[in-house]
């Protein structure tokens, strides 16, 4: 890390922070749930004249059952809201979520515009209307640079794992997508 802060604000994306200021950062980042983890295999022995005997059949899901996607953030001090997603992050949807949520943070926790908010990159996160907003913007924090689609890098992910660990220990585990993202919002509260 360097050991200056850029008084660079708001819409360029040119900003590296110091280790005397890596506590005024808010990370935040986006995240999909599976309802049923596709990833899991299910072997079924049976003798070759049992073929379709309903002991030897199991039934399959497409597509893992569906999922959740939540946007969430954090800093140093607390975690911020979670914020359920519709489908897909597309620009609209993630400048309602900065505007709506990410703003009024910063405002409240930075009131001299000295705190930094990150964000990955993604595609949403470029879009014009989204970067002419954060210009709109740009004395009331600071928009840190950040290189694109390095998910090792962003610490938001140490809190996916967490959400995502808590949510497989559950006994019984969601059945729908109704008690996943209930499930979800009450892991990530249980987050120290």
């Amino acid at each position: 890390m360097h050991t200056d802060a850029s008084q660079n604000k708001g819409g360029s994306g040119n900003t590296r922070i110091g280790q005397s200021s890596i506590g005024k950062v808010i990370w935040s980042d986006e995240s999909r749930f599976q309802l049923h983890h596709a990833e899991v295999r299910v072997r079924i022995w049976r003798k070759q004249h049992e073929s379709m005997h309903p002991t030897c059949m199991s039934t399959t899901l497409q597509a893992g059952g569906g999922s959740v996607i939540v946007w969430g953030m954090f800093s140093w001090h607390d975690l911020g809201p979670l914020i359920h997603v519709e489908q897909h992050l597309n620009s609209t949807t993630y400048l309602s979520i900065v505007a709506d949520q990410v703003h009024p943070i910063m405002l409240m926790a930075y009131p001299n515009g000295d705190g930094f908010f990150q964000q990955d990159n993604a595609p949403c996160h470029g879009a014009h209307i989204v970067q002419e907003w954060f210009q709109e913007h740009e004395g009331d924090f600071t928009l840190l640079r950040w290189p694109p689609q390095t998910p090792d890098l962003n610490p938001t992910e140490h809190l996916w794992d967490e959400v995502k660990r808590a949510i497989r220990q559950l006994v019984p585990q969601p059945s729908n997508l109704t008690e996943l993202d209930s499930a979800i919002h009450q892991a990530w509260c249980q987050i120290p």
